[in-house]
């Protein structure tokens, strides 16, 4: 493989060719910021790890060996590769075995409608040849698509199922990528243009056909109103229909400049992680985001409270993937609304949480809250260190609250009764916090 492509940005509400990509092999890569884009006036970095003023050659030092350029493929580049169903999908597209290392042929083909605010070039094209507009232009009713009607089934199989943005979500679960306009009819993400969307949604429906599946979908719907009753940072509120989560997009603003596209990077990216099924410790994820975003505290905070949501309610799918950064239109860096937050314990796979933290030595995990206090002391100034430690605390009391917001927000018996042992054990830990 030797293929050269565009990476475009969406900005000030319009595509823009930001920087060239030169594909040397199945993951290896060169990445040229183009001059009319680097001195335009609204260029943004690809990447908050690969600033504007980024050579396009970086030296790979290795001890007692010849230096050599480092033609990995940058980080942010893995956020836009497919996978799960996407994946699967694809890979049957272009007719190729999957393996760890098909890095590009899938972005060329697949990344022209990731989540974020990138695509390439190559990619719009492949979507071009491999669908066709169908006759049912006028979009279709909430009904039709709980119906899972011929008529909406065909539209997305008209599009080849790559409107819906199959490839252009990661994770396990079926997902789609579907948008409204201003008559309140749905249509597959880019089979409606920018200038008529009004609404952006991610479908998610049940990982498998399991009672459990159905049962972890249902929930996730309840979690995410108990996280916002909480305070963590959340969007809009989740709608669930039959066996279909229906969760509004945050990456996507219409506003009276029309549609904007955010960017969106997950923690492994910032962290420098190429590749997937990597852990990163807590510790890592936690440094990674204080580096990046414009309120390191703030964030920090942020992220801790959902830490100790994800343990009292046993969401074990912490992933540095599930955790990601955006960046606002006023250039404000931040944590994006949660998202995946579901009781995965009751996963039939059995998910296990694969980010922890860790003894300084990195040999032991760490679960107490007043054990991971003290971890933090290492990671964060002194005046930060005491009011992180306060806001936790004062958290201790919200967290007790969990069992009566939990029965409010419609969590399910089966599943809160499983997480009371461990809610009463966080909140304990928090409220023994002493700033």
């Amino acid at each position: 493989m030797n293929d050269s492509t565009l990476i475009e940005i969406h900005l000030d509400g319009r595509w823009v060719e930001a920087a060239s990509l030169q594909v040397f092999g199945p993951d290896r890569c060169r990445i040229d910021y183009l001059p009319q884009y680097q001195f335009s006036a609204i260029p943004e970095p690809l990447s908050l790890g690969l600033p504007l003023e980024a050579p396009p050659d970086a030296l790979l030092r290795r001890d007692g060996l010849p230096d050599e350029f480092d033609r990995r493929a940058p980080p942010f580049l893995y956020d836009l590769v497919p996978q799960g169903k996407g994946r699967q999908f694809l890979l049957k597209q272009l007719g190729l075995a999957d393996s760890d290392n098909l890095v590009f042929p899938l972005l060329i083909a697949g990344a022209f409608n990731p989540i974020g605010c990138l695509r390439l070039q190559s990619a719009v094209d492949f979507y071009g040849q491999h669908t066709t507009v169908g006759a049912q232009d006028e979009g279709f009713s909430l009904e039709d698509i709980l119906a899972k009607s011929e008529a909406f089934l065909d539209h997305l199989s008209l599009h080849a199922m790559l409107a819906a943005g199959t490839t252009g979500v990661q994770g396990v679960a079926p997902k789609f990528l579907l948008t409204q306009d201003a008559d309140d009819r749905w249509f597959a993400d880019l089979a409606l243009p920018d200038d008529q969307a009004k609404t952006h949604w991610l479908v998610k429906l049940p990982r498998g056909r399991a009672d459990e599946d159905r049962a972890v979908l249902r929930n996730e719907a309840a979690y995410l109103r108990v996280a916002a009753e909480l305070g963590i940072r959340s969007h809009a509120a989740p709608v669930l229909h039959g066996d279909m989560l229906f969760v509004r997009r945050f990456d996507r603003v219409v506003d009276a400049a029309g549609l904007q596209r955010l960017h969106q990077e997950s923690v492994a990216s910032l962290a420098g992680v190429r590749g997937f099924g990597m852990p990163l410790s807590m510790q890592e994820m936690l440094l990674a985001i204080r580096a990046n975003v414009t309120h390191p505290q703030a964030e920090a905070i942020e992220f801790l409270k959902r830490d100790a949501l994800n343990i009292a309610l046993r969401n074990t799918d912490n992933h540095a993937r599930n955790t990601a950064v955006q960046r606002l239109p006023d250039g404000t860096v931040q944590l994006t609304p949660v998202f995946d937050f579901a009781p995965m314990f009751m996963d039939p796979e059995i998910v296990p949480r694969s980010s922890h933290w860790l003894t300084p030595d990195g040999k032991r995990r760490v679960t107490d809250f007043r054990q991971i206090a003290e971890l933090l002391g290492a990671l964060l100034p002194g005046q930060e260190m005491r009011a992180v430690l306060t806001e936790l605390k004062t958290f201790g009391a919200e967290v007790a609250r969990l069992p009566e917001v939990a029965r409010d927000q419609g969590v399910e018996s089966a599943v809160l009764d499983q997480c009371l042992l461990s809610i009463e054990r966080v909140a304990r830990e928090l409220q023994d916090l002493e700033a």
